[in-house]
């Protein structure tokens, strides 16, 4: 453990994080969280969870390892891998994003308990292509060949 409750929790969260619990983001996450990834800005819990509820809808495994956390102040960092399976994507077969998210933590607004602290911004950071675009059926083929033919 790493001796941060409210780093903790979130990690935790998304270790069980499925279609059937994004109702409960706000064990988490402010009324007011700013959520960003390659792909998307949302702001407002409401919109978060009806983001990750369309999001979980057709998804069969999303897990987390989460590698390194870091913490100074409000603010702190963790490096994950997330692992995927989507039928629609890569053949339905799982498969493997590498990622880190940047937290700010803000204290607990008055129906919490006293001390808790809750996301009010979190921002993902990882290869969309690598996330997405790879995965589809013809984009995918092209993508990766373009990825090839200059070097990476």
């Amino acid at each position: 453990m790493s001796r941060d409750p409210a780093l903790d929790a979130f990690c935790a969260f998304f270790n069980k994080l499925d279609k059937t619990c994004t109702d409960r983001l706000g064990s988490i996450y402010t009324e007011g969280v700013v959520f960003q990834d390659p792909l998307h800005r949302i702001e407002g819990l409401g919109d978060l969870e009806g983001y990750f509820a369309a999001l979980y809808t057709h998804v069969q495994e999303c897990r987390f390892t989460f590698h390194h956390r870091q913490r100074q102040g409000d603010t702190a960092f963790v490096a994950w891998t997330m692992t995927l399976r989507h039928p629609r994507l890569a053949g339905g077969a799982p498969y493997a994003v590498e990622g880190c998210s940047r937290l700010t933590f803000a204290p607990s607004g008055p129906d919490d308990a006293p001390g808790e602290e809750k996301v009010c911004e979190h921002r993902d950071y990882f290869d969309a292509g690598e996330l997405l675009y790879e995965r589809l059926p013809l984009l995918g083929a092209v993508i990766r060949h373009l990825k090839r033919r200059a070097g990476t």
